[in-house]
């Protein structure tokens, strides 16, 4: 074990990870930057002791990269068996600063690991002097206990009487079933009951609702021997099939690194694994990835060479993206591991290098029940003809959306179904409808001239991936115009501002036109945002604009600020604001009244309705 000195912006990153939490979770910056200043940071060494059975619980440590297996020594036969793996924002002895008791398991750390300790008697100086810090973690525990309460709905679940079919154990990947010795045993609505082997953590179930977004998580125990007996029985069934196999494949902790150099594909599925949205990789600079919304170092992984990133990344490469990214600077495409995820990628030159950037395209289609998308958005679905946009910042999760709504109309309506993707994300099977997905530079130059082709190719429905100019936003209007339910995107951030954004990317001799135009053909607006759930993970808010004649009206008049009237006073027909949305959120104690305001265009407003001061900057 090596001591680190803290310093430069590493202090900061202790902050962020003591947030993380949750026991220190309701702690303010101030109350967590003393704690953070109470900390030692620490190097270990791989398979190195950092807490051992017996002890005394003197210490909290949390994970900050890397990986440790808890291991407990058998009643019975006395056999060290491991009970669980941790890994970043995972603590470690976090009951025993609150009470005195000896260790109950030995953690050894499986890769290199950095990690903060804080030692008990520096907890009690800071909880009996700071009477603010003391209250914030009694509330946190006890909205530990009340979520605790909340999750629990048995103490036993008999999985040997009632087991659970392939598809419901099929909703988390078999290695993150195997890893962490839980199984999704029911699922009724949006509501999934999960069985654990040992008490589930905070991070564990944070993990799981990254996995199944939008759906409520019920917790039981169930016996090893039972949850064994079930995996065996399932192993050959249809439903799990493919996750099995994967699993089977999947990489050993550290098999990143082979002969000093970065592996790519056991990267990927360790990004899977922990729940990473986005991976960063830059010549000269430590590997990132982003995990519900906030950028972190990955632990165990060195810092890339100039040459790094394309060495990795070639080999995965059509020579069409090659090609354009030694003439261009920058490409972009897909790529896939079977039976794991595709990831959307980027690479793009910079003064250290080729860099790239890879998203998760999840290989499972979410529902529009799991995301939790309001009523209206189905009924979207349902029409013949006109435009449905989905619009958000980057990163609020448009694609899975659209992909929802695609999916749902391709299982129930017969028709064609023509998208057009840069790159293609989400793959869609045939099933009540025909489906043809295309791609610019591989299957079209660009969406004008793909928008072109499109009405001479007989579709029902048309997916631009994004409405990026004025000859593509003019060709859609086209489209939807001449009998045809088309779907596209935008980056605004509310419903009115989306219709005034499509206005504004025309010469103002057109833009009477155009309104009247858009009045006939717009179905609704979504406007998204995806915020930092309480507790881990994240949920989205939504703000829902359904047209009728009178908001075609207004916006052919060129009076979109009044449609704010309609909406409000048009809830029966599926209408949502999006402050109201996330006043209901903070309120529910789903998201930080901190975090609503990031995502509001409008504080003063959300402050309002919430009752709370808004402080001047």
């Amino acid at each position: 074990m090596e001591t680190l000195p803290i310093e430069g912006d590493v202090f900061g990153k202790i902050v962020v990870a003591l947030r993380r939490s949750t026991l220190f979770s309701s702690l303010d910056d101030k109350l967590l930057s003393q704690m953070a200043s109470a900390c030692h940071l620490l190097k270990f060494a791989d398979q190195e002791v950092m807490v051992t059975e017996g002890e005394p619980s003197d210490s909290f440590y949390m994970i900050l990269s890397g990986q440790a297996a808890v291991m407990a020594r058998h009643h019975v036969s006395g056999e060290q068996i491991e009970l669980a793996r941790l890994g970043s924002a995972d603590g470690i002895g976090e009951m025993g600063l609150l009470m005195e008791q000896p260790r109950s398991a030995t953690v050894v750390t499986t890769m290199p690991t950095l990690a903060l300790k804080l030692e008990k008697k520096l907890f009690d100086a800071l909880f009996d002097r700071t009477s603010g810090f003391a209250r914030a973690v009694c509330r946190s525990l006890g909205e530990r206990l009340a979520r605790s309460a909340r999750n629990v709905v048995g103490n036993d679940y008999d999985l040997a009487g009632n087991p659970p079919d392939g598809e419901t154990i099929a909703m988390l990947p078999m290695e993150f079933v195997q890893r962490h010795r839980v199984i999704p045993v029911k699922k009724e609505g949006s509501k999934l009951t999960v069985a654990f082997v040992e008490a589930p953590t905070p991070s564990t179930l944070n993990l799981i609702r990254s996995q199944v977004p939008g759906m409520e998580i019920a917790s039981v125990s169930v016996d090893a021997a039972a949850f064994n007996q079930v995996l065996q029985s399932q192993a050959g069934s249809e439903a799990v099939e493919a996750v099995v196999e994967a699993a089977a494949s999947a990489p050993a902790a550290g098999d990143e690194i082979k002969g000093g150099k970065l592996q790519l594909d056991p990267l990927l599925k360790r990004m899977v694994a922990e729940g990473a949205s986005d991976l960063h990789l830059a010549g000269g600079k430590a590997p990132r990835w982003r995990i519900d919304g906030e950028m972190l170092e990955i632990g165990g992984l060195p810092t890339l060479e100039p040459e790094d990133v394309w060495d990795l990344l070639e080999p995965v490469m059509a020579d069409d993206n090659k090609e354009e990214f030694q003439e261009t600077n920058d490409t972009d495409y897909a790529y896939a591991i079977e039976g794991l995820a595709r990831f959307r990628v980027n690479m793009f030159r910079t003064s250290g290098g080729a860099c790239t950037v890879m998203r998760v395209i999840p290989a499972k289609i979410l529902t529009m029940d799991q995301l939790g998308l309001p009523p209206a958005v189905e009924k979207f679905c349902h029409h013949l003809k006109g435009m449905v946009l989905v619009t958000g910042p980057t990163g609020s999760g448009k694609s899975t959306t659209l992909a929802a709504m695609i999916d749902h109309i391709n299982k129930t309506t017969p028709g064609h179904i023509i998208t057009l993707e840069d790159p293609i994300e989400f793959v869609h099977e045939s099933r009540k409808c025909l489906v043809n997905q295309r791609e610019l530079g591989g299957h079209t130059q660009s969406f004008n001239r793909a928008l072109r082709a499109a009405l001479r190719e007989d579709p029902d429905i048309v997916l631009v991936g994004e409405m990026r100019d004025l000859e593509t936003v003019e060709l859609a209007l086209e489209i939807a115009n001449t009998g045809h339910l088309i779907f596209g995107t935008l980056h605004t951030t509310t419903a009115i501002g989306t219709i005034d954004r499509m206005v504004e990317m025309f010469p103002s001799d057109q833009q009477n036109q155009v309104r009247s135009s858009i009045a006939d053909s717009l179905i609704g607006v979504v406007a998204q945002n995806l915020c930092k759930r309480v507790g881990g993970g994240r949920i989205g808010a939504y703000e829902v604009l359904v047209s009728n004649s009178a908001a075609a009206n207004l916006i052919r008049e060129g009076k979109t600020h009044q449609i704010l009237s309609i909406m409000q006073t048009g809830k029966a027909l599926g209408n949502t604001l999006l402050n109201e949305e996330l006043a209901k959120m903070v309120e529910g104690n789903k998201v930080t009244f901190e975090e609503a305001l990031t995502r509001t265009p409008d504080k003063r407003d959300l402050a309002r309705r919430l009752g709370k001061e808004l402080l001047e900057n």
